[in-house]
């Protein structure tokens, strides 16, 4: 790495727009979010599945065929 280019790096307060807060190394001191971990819904478990079953149970319902 070149030296002088590079900016410093400083403990950083990540801000969520849900009220969380967390630190971190960035170059800045202060970063606002709009979604963490603690509210994004793929990580709370509340993120809703987008196909509820598998091809072959769409194959066995298109032909009804019974699954053993």
């Amino acid at each position: 790495m070149k030296k002088g280019i590079h900016p410093e790096s400083v403990e950083c307060t990540f801000k969520c727009a849900c009220g969380a807060t967390f630190k971190a190394m960035s170059n800045q001191e202060v970063h606002n979010v709009e979604i963490c971990s603690e509210c994004h819904p793929h990580y709370t478990g509340k993120q809703g599945r987008a196909q509820r079953s598998t091809n072959i149970e769409k194959f066995n319902k298109k032909f009804n065929l019974q699954s053993k």
